[in-house]
Protein backbone atom coordinates (compact mmCIF):
# COMPACT_ATOMS: atom_id res chain seq x y z
CA UNK A 1 0.00 0.00 0.00
CA UNK A 2 1.38 2.84 0.25
CA UNK A 3 2.63 5.59 -1.83
CA UNK A 4 6.15 5.67 -2.54
CA UNK A 5 5.56 2.36 0.52
CA UNK A 6 8.74 -6.56 -3.42
CA UNK A 7 11.79 -8.34 -4.76
CA UNK A 8 10.77 -11.90 -5.55
CA UNK A 9 7.21 -12.86 -4.73
CA UNK A 10 7.11 -15.48 -2.04
CA UNK A 11 6.37 -18.97 -3.19
CA UNK A 12 3.69 -19.58 -0.58
CA UNK A 13 0.67 -21.31 -2.07
CA UNK A 14 -2.54 -21.92 -0.18
CA UNK A 15 -2.16 -25.69 -0.25
CA UNK A 16 -3.96 -28.38 1.69
CA UNK A 17 -1.81 -28.26 4.77
CA UNK A 18 0.12 -25.02 4.81
CA UNK A 19 2.02 -24.01 7.91
CA UNK A 20 4.40 -21.11 8.39
CA UNK A 21 6.67 -22.41 11.12
CA UNK A 22 8.86 -20.31 13.34
CA UNK A 23 12.10 -19.01 11.89
CA UNK A 24 14.30 -15.98 12.29
CA UNK A 25 17.07 -13.82 10.91
CA UNK A 26 17.48 -11.67 7.85
CA UNK A 27 19.42 -11.94 4.63
CA UNK A 28 20.40 -9.84 1.68
CA UNK A 29 23.42 -8.14 0.21
CA UNK A 30 24.88 -4.92 1.51
CA UNK A 31 27.44 -2.53 0.08
CA UNK A 32 29.22 -1.77 3.31
CA UNK A 33 31.45 -3.61 5.74
CA UNK A 34 30.08 -5.02 8.99
CA UNK A 35 30.86 -4.08 12.57
CA UNK A 36 30.44 -0.80 14.34
CA UNK A 37 28.98 0.93 17.36
CA UNK A 38 25.69 -0.76 18.20
CA UNK A 39 24.78 1.75 20.91
CA UNK A 40 24.94 4.89 18.77
CA UNK A 41 21.82 6.20 17.02
CA UNK A 42 21.62 6.80 13.27
CA UNK A 43 19.70 9.36 11.22
CA UNK A 44 17.62 8.88 8.07
CA UNK A 45 15.43 10.97 5.79
CA UNK A 46 11.64 10.92 5.78
CA UNK A 47 8.57 13.10 5.35
CA UNK A 48 5.90 14.20 7.83
CA UNK A 49 3.43 11.32 8.41
CA UNK A 50 0.03 12.17 6.94
CA UNK A 51 -1.97 10.89 9.92
CA UNK A 52 -1.60 9.68 13.48
CA UNK A 53 0.45 6.51 13.82
CA UNK A 54 -2.30 3.88 13.76
CA UNK A 55 -1.71 0.66 11.78
CA UNK A 56 -4.98 0.72 9.85
CA UNK A 57 -4.71 4.43 9.05
CA UNK A 58 -1.16 4.56 7.69
CA UNK A 59 -0.85 4.09 3.92
CA UNK A 60 1.98 6.42 2.90
CA UNK A 61 5.74 6.33 3.20
CA UNK A 62 6.31 8.96 5.87
CA UNK A 63 4.15 7.10 8.35
CA UNK A 64 5.02 3.68 6.98
CA UNK A 65 8.74 3.95 7.69
CA UNK A 66 7.97 4.70 11.32
CA UNK A 67 5.18 2.15 11.79
CA UNK A 68 7.24 -0.74 10.49
CA UNK A 69 9.83 -0.10 13.20
CA UNK A 70 7.40 0.64 16.04
CA UNK A 71 5.29 -2.45 15.39
CA UNK A 72 5.63 -6.06 14.39
CA UNK A 73 2.88 -8.36 13.19
CA UNK A 74 2.45 -12.06 12.67
CA UNK A 75 5.21 -12.09 10.07
CA UNK A 76 7.73 -9.74 8.49
CA UNK A 77 9.75 -9.90 5.27
CA UNK A 78 13.52 -10.15 5.10
CA UNK A 79 15.78 -8.33 2.64
CA UNK A 80 14.92 -10.80 -0.12
CA UNK A 81 11.17 -10.69 0.49
CA UNK A 82 11.04 -14.02 2.32
CA UNK A 83 8.47 -14.48 5.08
CA UNK A 84 9.97 -14.51 8.57
CA UNK A 85 7.77 -15.24 11.58
CA UNK A 86 7.51 -12.44 14.10
CA UNK A 87 4.66 -13.12 16.54
CA UNK A 88 3.24 -16.09 14.64
CA UNK A 89 4.04 -19.55 15.91
CA UNK A 90 2.08 -21.09 13.04
CA UNK A 91 -0.47 -20.18 10.37
CA UNK A 92 -2.36 -23.22 9.14
CA UNK A 93 -5.14 -23.95 6.68
CA UNK A 94 -6.57 -26.94 4.83
CA UNK A 95 -8.76 -25.08 2.38
CA UNK A 96 -7.30 -21.54 1.98
CA UNK A 97 -10.47 -20.16 3.56
CA UNK A 98 -10.29 -21.15 7.22
CA UNK A 99 -7.06 -20.32 9.04
CA UNK A 100 -5.89 -21.16 12.54
CA UNK A 101 -3.25 -18.74 13.79
CA UNK A 102 -1.18 -19.39 16.88
CA UNK A 103 1.01 -16.64 18.31
CA UNK A 104 4.07 -16.99 20.50
CA UNK A 105 3.42 -16.80 24.24
CA UNK A 106 5.18 -14.39 26.57
CA UNK A 107 5.47 -11.51 24.08
CA UNK A 108 4.65 -7.98 25.23
CA UNK A 109 4.13 -4.46 23.93
CA UNK A 110 6.78 -1.88 24.76
CA UNK A 111 4.78 -0.81 27.86
CA UNK A 112 4.93 -4.35 29.23
CA UNK A 113 1.31 -5.29 28.51
CA UNK A 114 0.95 -8.85 27.16
CA UNK A 115 0.26 -9.53 23.47
CA UNK A 116 -2.64 -11.95 23.05
CA UNK A 117 -4.78 -13.21 20.22
CA UNK A 118 -7.41 -10.69 21.26
CA UNK A 119 -5.03 -7.82 20.47
CA UNK A 120 -4.97 -8.95 16.83
CA UNK A 121 -8.68 -9.59 16.56
CA UNK A 122 -9.61 -6.26 18.16
CA UNK A 123 -7.17 -4.32 15.97
CA UNK A 124 -8.42 -5.93 12.77
CA UNK A 125 -12.04 -5.30 13.72
CA UNK A 126 -11.24 -1.68 14.54
CA UNK A 127 -9.48 -1.25 11.22
CA UNK A 128 -12.38 -2.71 9.25
CA UNK A 129 -15.31 -0.89 10.90
CA UNK A 130 -16.76 1.94 8.82
CA UNK A 131 -17.35 4.13 11.85
CA UNK A 132 -13.59 4.30 12.48
CA UNK A 133 -12.84 5.56 8.92
CA UNK A 134 -9.44 3.90 8.63
CA UNK A 135 -7.65 4.26 5.28
CA UNK A 136 -6.51 0.62 5.28
CA UNK A 137 -9.98 -0.78 5.95
CA UNK A 138 -9.96 -2.39 2.51
CA UNK A 139 -7.22 -4.83 3.55
CA UNK A 140 -9.76 -6.68 5.71
CA UNK A 141 -12.35 -7.12 2.96
CA UNK A 142 -11.46 -10.81 2.56
CA UNK A 143 -12.65 -11.63 6.06
CA UNK A 144 -16.21 -12.91 6.46
CA UNK A 145 -18.45 -10.13 7.76
CA UNK A 146 -16.35 -7.25 6.44
CA UNK A 147 -19.17 -6.23 4.12
CA UNK A 148 -21.43 -5.66 7.12
CA UNK A 149 -19.04 -3.73 9.37
CA UNK A 150 -17.72 -1.61 6.48
CA UNK A 151 -21.11 -0.66 5.05
CA UNK A 152 -21.86 3.05 5.03
CA UNK A 153 -23.30 4.21 8.38
CA UNK A 154 -22.77 0.74 9.87
CA UNK A 155 -22.44 0.73 13.66
CA UNK A 156 -21.17 -2.84 13.86
CA UNK A 157 -17.84 -3.44 15.58
CA UNK A 158 -16.87 -7.01 14.80
CA UNK A 159 -16.49 -9.30 11.79
CA UNK A 160 -18.01 -12.74 12.16
CA UNK A 161 -14.94 -14.32 10.53
CA UNK A 162 -12.66 -13.54 13.48
CA UNK A 163 -12.80 -15.67 16.62
CA UNK A 164 -10.54 -15.72 19.69
CA UNK A 165 -9.94 -19.31 20.80
CA UNK A 166 -7.57 -18.63 23.70
CA UNK A 167 -4.79 -16.19 24.62
CA UNK A 168 -2.48 -17.52 21.91
CA UNK A 169 -4.92 -18.74 19.25
CA UNK A 170 -7.45 -17.14 16.93
CA UNK A 171 -9.20 -18.25 13.77
CA UNK A 172 -9.89 -16.41 10.55
CA UNK A 173 -12.70 -17.37 8.19
CA UNK A 174 -12.55 -15.68 4.81
CA UNK A 175 -15.60 -14.97 2.70
CA UNK A 176 -14.05 -17.18 -0.01
CA UNK A 177 -10.79 -19.09 -0.48
CA UNK A 178 -7.89 -16.78 -1.29
CA UNK A 179 -4.57 -17.81 -2.72
CA UNK A 180 -2.35 -15.14 -1.20
CA UNK A 181 -3.88 -14.32 2.19
CA UNK A 182 -0.81 -15.42 4.22
CA UNK A 183 1.44 -13.18 2.14
CA UNK A 184 -0.38 -10.08 3.40
CA UNK A 185 0.04 -10.59 7.10
CA UNK A 186 3.27 -8.62 7.41
CA UNK A 187 1.60 -5.44 6.18
CA UNK A 188 1.02 -2.50 8.52
CA UNK A 189 -2.78 -2.87 8.64
CA UNK A 190 -2.48 -6.27 10.32
CA UNK A 191 -0.42 -5.15 13.32
CA UNK A 192 -1.91 -5.70 16.81
CA UNK A 193 -2.88 -2.87 19.14
CA UNK A 194 -2.76 -2.76 22.96
CA UNK A 195 -6.05 -2.24 24.76
CA UNK A 196 -4.92 1.25 25.77
CA UNK A 197 -5.13 2.39 22.12
CA UNK A 198 -8.92 2.50 22.11
CA UNK A 199 -9.31 4.89 25.03
CA UNK A 200 -8.28 7.80 22.80
CA UNK A 201 -7.10 6.73 19.36
CA UNK A 202 -6.13 10.26 18.36
CA UNK A 203 -3.85 10.65 21.36
CA UNK A 204 -2.50 7.14 20.84
CA UNK A 205 -1.62 8.01 17.23
CA UNK A 206 0.55 10.86 18.51
CA UNK A 207 2.36 8.64 21.01
CA UNK A 208 1.82 5.00 20.03
CA UNK A 209 2.76 1.95 22.07
CA UNK A 210 3.99 -0.79 19.75
CA UNK A 211 5.67 -4.18 19.82
CA UNK A 212 8.41 -3.71 17.22
CA UNK A 213 12.19 -3.37 17.45
CA UNK A 214 11.89 0.31 18.41
CA UNK A 215 9.65 2.53 20.51
CA UNK A 216 8.95 6.24 20.29
CA UNK A 217 11.33 8.34 22.37
CA UNK A 218 9.98 10.83 24.88
CA UNK A 219 8.64 13.75 22.86
CA UNK A 220 9.69 11.64 19.89
CA UNK A 221 7.46 13.11 17.18
CA UNK A 222 8.24 16.77 16.59
CA UNK A 223 5.87 17.58 13.78
CA UNK A 224 7.50 18.62 10.51
CA UNK A 225 10.92 18.32 12.16
CA UNK A 226 11.77 14.78 13.26
CA UNK A 227 10.60 11.43 14.60
CA UNK A 228 12.97 9.83 17.10
CA UNK A 229 12.92 6.11 17.91
CA UNK A 230 14.91 4.20 20.52
CA UNK A 231 15.37 0.41 20.83
CA UNK A 232 12.53 -1.53 22.42
CA UNK A 233 14.21 -3.71 25.04
CA UNK A 234 11.15 -5.98 25.23
CA UNK A 235 11.30 -6.96 21.54
CA UNK A 236 12.42 -10.58 20.98
CA UNK A 237 11.93 -10.95 17.23
CA UNK A 238 14.26 -11.33 14.24
CA UNK A 239 14.64 -7.58 13.58
CA UNK A 240 16.51 -6.72 16.77
CA UNK A 241 17.99 -3.21 16.65
CA UNK A 242 21.74 -3.15 16.01
CA UNK A 243 22.01 0.57 16.73
CA UNK A 244 21.06 2.95 19.51
CA UNK A 245 18.02 4.30 17.71
CA UNK A 246 16.79 5.92 14.52
CA UNK A 247 15.97 9.59 14.12
CA UNK A 248 14.02 10.42 10.98
CA UNK A 249 14.72 13.96 9.83
CA UNK A 250 11.67 15.30 8.00
CA UNK A 251 12.67 17.07 4.80
CA UNK A 252 10.72 19.24 2.38
CA UNK A 253 13.58 19.18 -0.12
CA UNK A 254 15.35 16.00 -1.31
CA UNK A 255 18.26 18.15 -2.46
CA UNK A 256 18.77 19.36 1.10
CA UNK A 257 18.81 15.76 2.30
CA UNK A 258 21.36 14.81 -0.36
CA UNK A 259 23.62 17.69 0.67
CA UNK A 260 23.33 16.59 4.31
CA UNK A 261 24.48 13.04 3.49
CA UNK A 262 27.43 14.41 1.52
CA UNK A 263 28.48 16.45 4.54
CA UNK A 264 27.82 13.54 6.95
CA UNK A 265 24.95 15.40 8.64
CA UNK A 266 22.50 12.66 7.60
CA UNK A 267 23.39 8.98 7.70
CA UNK A 268 21.02 7.36 5.19
CA UNK A 269 19.08 8.74 2.21
CA UNK A 270 16.72 6.29 0.53
CA UNK A 271 16.25 8.14 -2.77
CA UNK A 272 18.79 10.28 -4.59
CA UNK A 273 17.16 13.39 -6.15
CA UNK A 274 17.53 14.05 -9.90
CA UNK A 275 20.21 16.64 -9.19
CA UNK A 276 22.42 13.86 -7.83
CA UNK A 277 21.61 11.01 -10.20
CA UNK A 278 24.38 11.81 -12.67
CA UNK A 279 27.13 11.81 -10.06
CA UNK A 280 25.96 9.85 -7.01
CA UNK A 281 28.12 6.81 -7.84
CA UNK A 282 31.26 8.95 -7.92
CA UNK A 283 30.14 11.19 -5.06
CA UNK A 284 29.73 8.21 -2.76
CA UNK A 285 32.00 5.55 -4.35
CA UNK A 286 31.31 2.40 -2.24
CA UNK A 287 28.49 4.04 -0.24
CA UNK A 288 25.55 3.69 -2.63
CA UNK A 289 23.01 1.19 -3.89
CA UNK A 290 21.23 1.09 -7.25
CA UNK A 291 18.74 -1.78 -7.40
CA UNK A 292 15.19 -2.44 -8.65
CA UNK A 293 12.37 -2.93 -6.18
CA UNK A 294 8.65 -3.60 -6.34
CA UNK A 295 7.44 -0.09 -6.98
CA UNK A 296 6.08 1.96 -9.83
CA UNK A 297 5.17 5.51 -10.80
CA UNK A 298 1.78 6.35 -12.29
CA UNK A 299 -0.49 9.31 -13.04
CA UNK A 300 -4.05 9.08 -11.74
CA UNK A 301 -6.85 10.52 -13.88
CA UNK A 302 -9.89 10.48 -11.57
CA UNK A 303 -13.06 8.80 -12.82
CA UNK A 304 -15.12 11.62 -11.31
CA UNK A 305 -13.77 14.19 -13.80
CA UNK A 306 -16.50 14.86 -16.42
CA UNK A 307 -14.01 15.19 -19.32
CA UNK A 308 -12.75 11.65 -18.68
CA UNK A 309 -16.04 9.77 -18.45
CA UNK A 310 -17.53 7.41 -21.03
CA UNK A 311 -16.12 6.53 -24.43
CA UNK A 312 -14.65 10.00 -25.02
CA UNK A 313 -13.00 9.89 -21.63
CA UNK A 314 -11.40 6.51 -22.33
CA UNK A 315 -10.02 7.82 -25.64
CA UNK A 316 -8.56 10.86 -23.88
CA UNK A 317 -6.88 8.67 -21.27
CA UNK A 318 -5.30 6.58 -24.01
CA UNK A 319 -4.27 9.68 -25.96
CA UNK A 320 -2.55 11.17 -22.93
CA UNK A 321 -0.74 7.91 -22.23
CA UNK A 322 0.50 7.63 -25.82
CA UNK A 323 1.64 11.25 -25.86
CA UNK A 324 4.19 10.60 -23.07
CA UNK A 325 7.71 9.66 -24.17
CA UNK A 326 8.64 7.72 -21.05
CA UNK A 327 12.12 6.74 -22.16
CA UNK A 328 13.03 10.32 -22.97
CA UNK A 329 12.05 11.47 -19.47
CA UNK A 330 13.91 8.55 -17.89
CA UNK A 331 17.06 9.34 -19.87
CA UNK A 332 17.06 13.12 -19.42
CA UNK A 333 15.77 13.46 -15.85
CA UNK A 334 16.57 10.13 -14.19
CA UNK A 335 19.77 9.39 -16.15
CA UNK A 336 18.47 6.02 -17.30
CA UNK A 337 17.89 4.69 -13.77
CA UNK A 338 14.30 3.54 -14.38
CA UNK A 339 12.47 1.36 -16.90
CA UNK A 340 9.29 2.27 -18.83
CA UNK A 341 6.19 0.50 -17.52
CA UNK A 342 4.32 -2.00 -19.68
CA UNK A 343 1.82 -3.04 -17.00
CA UNK A 344 0.45 -1.98 -13.59
CA UNK A 345 2.70 -4.14 -11.37
CA UNK A 346 6.48 -4.72 -11.19
CA UNK A 347 9.00 -6.90 -13.04
CA UNK A 348 10.54 -8.14 -9.80
CA UNK A 349 7.37 -10.02 -8.82
CA UNK A 350 6.65 -13.63 -9.67
CA UNK A 351 3.88 -13.75 -12.26
CA UNK A 352 4.86 -10.51 -14.02
CA UNK A 353 4.09 -10.55 -17.76
CA UNK A 354 5.78 -8.01 -20.05
CA UNK A 355 3.56 -8.90 -23.02
CA UNK A 356 0.00 -8.26 -21.92
CA UNK A 357 -2.54 -7.71 -24.72
CA UNK A 358 -3.34 -4.02 -24.96
CA UNK A 359 -0.04 -2.77 -23.55
CA UNK A 360 0.65 -0.78 -26.76
CA UNK A 361 -1.35 2.01 -25.13
CA UNK A 362 1.66 2.57 -22.86
CA UNK A 363 4.04 3.21 -25.76
CA UNK A 364 4.83 6.67 -27.15
CA UNK A 365 2.87 7.18 -30.36
CA UNK A 366 2.23 10.85 -31.15
CA UNK A 367 0.22 10.19 -34.32
CA UNK A 368 -2.14 7.73 -32.61
CA UNK A 369 -2.48 10.05 -29.61
CA UNK A 370 -3.60 12.93 -31.83
CA UNK A 371 -6.05 10.64 -33.64
CA UNK A 372 -7.64 9.47 -30.39
CA UNK A 373 -7.89 13.01 -28.99
CA UNK A 374 -9.62 14.21 -32.15
CA UNK A 375 -12.03 11.26 -32.04
CA UNK A 376 -12.88 12.09 -28.41
CA UNK A 377 -13.53 15.73 -29.34
CA UNK A 378 -16.10 14.64 -31.92
CA UNK A 379 -18.05 12.89 -29.16
CA UNK A 380 -17.56 15.51 -26.44
CA UNK A 381 -15.36 18.57 -27.13
CA UNK A 382 -12.56 19.41 -24.71
CA UNK A 383 -13.66 22.64 -22.94
CA UNK A 384 -12.20 25.73 -24.57
CA UNK A 385 -9.23 27.08 -22.64
CA UNK A 386 -9.22 24.21 -20.13
CA UNK A 387 -5.80 23.33 -18.75
CA UNK A 388 -4.91 19.70 -18.09
CA UNK A 389 -3.25 19.88 -14.68
CA UNK A 390 -1.10 17.29 -12.94
CA UNK A 391 -1.08 17.78 -9.18
CA UNK A 392 2.06 16.82 -7.28
CA UNK A 393 3.93 17.58 -4.12
CA UNK A 394 7.23 19.23 -4.94
CA UNK A 395 9.07 18.11 -1.80
CA UNK A 396 9.79 14.71 -3.35
CA UNK A 397 12.79 13.68 -5.43
CA UNK A 398 12.33 14.75 -9.04
CA UNK A 399 8.57 15.28 -8.97
CA UNK A 400 8.63 18.85 -10.23
CA UNK A 401 11.12 18.07 -12.99
CA UNK A 402 9.52 14.98 -14.48
CA UNK A 403 5.93 16.25 -14.27
CA UNK A 404 6.88 19.52 -15.94
CA UNK A 405 8.54 17.52 -18.73
CA UNK A 406 5.55 15.20 -19.01
CA UNK A 407 3.10 18.12 -19.16
CA UNK A 408 5.16 19.68 -21.95
CA UNK A 409 5.05 16.43 -23.94
CA UNK A 410 1.28 16.17 -23.53
CA UNK A 411 0.76 19.80 -24.53
CA UNK A 412 3.02 19.52 -27.57
CA UNK A 413 1.51 16.28 -28.83
CA UNK A 414 -2.17 17.03 -28.22
CA UNK A 415 -2.19 20.78 -28.81
CA UNK A 416 -3.73 21.57 -25.41
CA UNK A 417 -2.54 23.41 -22.33
CA UNK A 418 -1.00 21.13 -19.72
CA UNK A 419 0.98 22.02 -16.62
CA UNK A 420 2.12 21.02 -13.15
CA UNK A 421 -0.13 22.00 -10.25
CA UNK A 422 2.46 22.26 -7.45
CA UNK A 423 1.59 21.37 -3.85
CA UNK A 424 4.13 22.15 -1.14
CA UNK A 425 4.18 18.85 0.77
CA UNK A 426 3.29 15.21 0.31
CA UNK A 427 0.85 15.36 3.22
CA UNK A 428 -1.04 18.27 1.66
CA UNK A 429 -1.23 16.46 -1.66
CA UNK A 430 -2.53 13.25 -0.08
CA UNK A 431 -5.15 15.20 1.87
CA UNK A 432 -6.38 16.71 -1.40
CA UNK A 433 -6.43 13.31 -3.12
CA UNK A 434 -8.29 11.63 -0.24
CA UNK A 435 -10.99 14.32 -0.33
CA UNK A 436 -11.57 13.49 -4.03
CA UNK A 437 -11.05 17.20 -4.69
CA UNK A 438 -8.77 16.98 -7.74
CA UNK A 439 -9.67 19.01 -10.82
CA UNK A 440 -7.15 17.21 -13.00
CA UNK A 441 -4.66 14.37 -12.81
CA UNK A 442 -2.30 13.67 -9.91
CA UNK A 443 1.06 12.07 -9.38
CA UNK A 444 0.86 8.61 -7.87
CA UNK A 445 2.91 5.51 -7.33
CA UNK A 446 3.01 2.32 -5.34
CA UNK A 447 5.57 0.67 -3.11
CA UNK A 448 4.58 -2.90 -2.35
CA UNK A 449 3.14 -3.82 1.03
CA UNK A 450 3.65 -7.53 0.51
CA UNK A 451 5.05 -9.58 -2.38
CA UNK A 452 2.07 -10.26 -4.65
CA UNK A 453 0.69 -9.04 -7.98
CA UNK A 454 -2.66 -8.59 -6.25
CA UNK A 455 -1.14 -5.94 -3.97
CA UNK A 456 -0.62 -3.73 -7.04
CA UNK A 457 -4.20 -4.26 -8.21
CA UNK A 458 -6.83 -4.76 -5.52
CA UNK A 459 -5.91 -1.94 -3.11
CA UNK A 460 -5.62 0.58 -5.97
CA UNK A 461 -8.34 -0.30 -8.47
CA UNK A 462 -10.89 -2.44 -6.66
CA UNK A 463 -14.22 -0.69 -6.17
CA UNK A 464 -14.06 1.26 -2.91
CA UNK A 465 -10.45 0.27 -2.20
CA UNK A 466 -8.57 2.38 0.32
CA UNK A 467 -5.93 3.58 -2.15
CA UNK A 468 -8.25 3.91 -5.15
CA UNK A 469 -7.45 7.60 -5.60
CA UNK A 470 -9.36 8.02 -8.84
CA UNK A 471 -12.57 6.38 -7.59
CA UNK A 472 -12.38 3.79 -10.38
CA UNK A 473 -15.05 1.09 -10.46
CA UNK A 474 -15.42 -1.84 -12.84
CA UNK A 475 -17.60 -4.87 -12.18
CA UNK A 476 -15.60 -6.89 -14.71
CA UNK A 477 -12.30 -6.00 -13.04
CA UNK A 478 -13.67 -6.74 -9.56
CA UNK A 479 -14.88 -10.13 -10.76
CA UNK A 480 -11.44 -11.00 -12.14
CA UNK A 481 -9.81 -10.03 -8.86
CA UNK A 482 -12.19 -12.30 -6.98
CA UNK A 483 -11.51 -15.13 -9.40
CA UNK A 484 -7.75 -14.72 -9.00
CA UNK A 485 -7.95 -14.70 -5.22
CA UNK A 486 -10.00 -17.89 -5.28
CA UNK A 487 -7.38 -19.74 -7.30
CA UNK A 488 -5.85 -22.87 -5.79
CA UNK A 489 -2.30 -21.53 -5.98
CA UNK A 490 -0.40 -18.26 -6.23
CA UNK A 491 0.76 -19.23 -9.72
CA UNK A 492 -2.76 -19.86 -11.01
CA UNK A 493 -3.95 -16.67 -9.34
CA UNK A 494 -1.23 -14.65 -11.05
CA UNK A 495 -2.44 -15.72 -14.49
CA UNK A 496 -5.92 -14.45 -13.66
CA UNK A 497 -4.61 -11.22 -12.15
CA UNK A 498 -2.82 -10.56 -15.43
CA UNK A 499 -6.12 -11.05 -17.25
CA UNK A 500 -7.58 -8.37 -14.97
CA UNK A 501 -4.83 -6.02 -16.15
CA UNK A 502 -6.15 -6.29 -19.70
CA UNK A 503 -9.27 -4.50 -18.43
CA UNK A 504 -7.14 -1.80 -16.81
CA UNK A 505 -5.20 -1.29 -20.04
CA UNK A 506 -8.47 -0.37 -21.75
CA UNK A 507 -9.89 1.80 -18.97
CA UNK A 508 -6.61 3.39 -17.78
CA UNK A 509 -7.76 4.58 -14.35
CA UNK A 510 -4.12 5.54 -14.00
CA UNK A 511 -1.42 5.95 -16.62
CA UNK A 512 1.54 3.68 -15.76
CA UNK A 513 4.82 5.54 -16.28
CA UNK A 514 7.84 3.51 -15.15
CA UNK A 515 9.14 0.92 -12.74
CA UNK A 516 11.11 2.15 -9.79
CA UNK A 517 14.65 1.44 -8.69
CA UNK A 518 16.15 2.64 -5.47
CA UNK A 519 19.23 4.82 -5.63
CA UNK A 520 20.29 5.19 -2.02
CA UNK A 521 23.40 6.64 -0.40
CA UNK A 522 24.86 6.82 3.08
CA UNK A 523 27.40 8.79 5.07
CA UNK A 524 30.88 7.93 6.29
CA UNK A 525 29.40 7.43 9.75
CA UNK A 526 27.58 4.10 9.26
CA UNK A 527 28.12 0.46 8.31
CA UNK A 528 26.03 -2.51 7.13
CA UNK A 529 23.53 -0.58 5.02
CA UNK A 530 21.09 -2.78 3.11
CA UNK A 531 18.00 -1.95 1.10
CA UNK A 532 15.18 -4.48 1.11
CA UNK A 533 12.67 -6.01 -1.28
CA UNK A 534 10.45 -2.91 -1.10
CA UNK A 535 13.22 -0.35 -1.58
CA UNK A 536 13.34 0.59 2.12
CA UNK A 537 16.60 0.49 4.13
CA UNK A 538 16.82 -2.17 6.81
CA UNK A 539 17.24 0.49 9.48
CA UNK A 540 17.61 -2.01 12.31
CA UNK A 541 20.70 -3.55 10.64
CA UNK A 542 22.61 -0.27 10.33
CA UNK A 543 25.42 0.36 12.79
CA UNK A 544 27.35 3.54 13.49
CA UNK A 545 31.11 3.66 13.17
Amino acid sequence: MRFSRTSKALGVAAVLAMSLTACGGTSGGGNSAGGGNTSKAITANSTEPQNGLLPANTNEVGGGRVMDLLFSGLVSYDAKGKIVNELAQSIETKDSQNYTIKIKSGETFSDGSPITAKNFVDAWNFGAAAKNTQLNSYFFESIKGYDKVSAEKSTLDTMEGLKVVDDTTFTVELAAPESDFPLRLGYTAFYPLPESAYKDTKAFGENPVGDGPYKLAADGWKHNVSVTLVPNEKYKGPRKAKNGGVTFKLYNSPDAAYTDVQSDNLDVLDQVPPSGLQNFKTDFKDRFVNQPYAGNATMTIPSYLPEFKGEAGMMRRQAISMSINRQQIIDKIFYGNKKPAVDFTSPVLDGYDANLPGSDVLKFNAAKAKELWAAADKISPWPAGKVFTITSNIDGAGNKEYITAMANQIATTLGIKAQLNPIATFKQMRDLVNKKALTGASRAGWQADYPSLYNFLGPLYGTGAGSNDGDYSSAAFDAKLKEGLSAKSVEEGNKIFNQSQEILLKDLPVVPLWYQAVQGVWSNNVNTVQFGWNGVPLYYEITAK
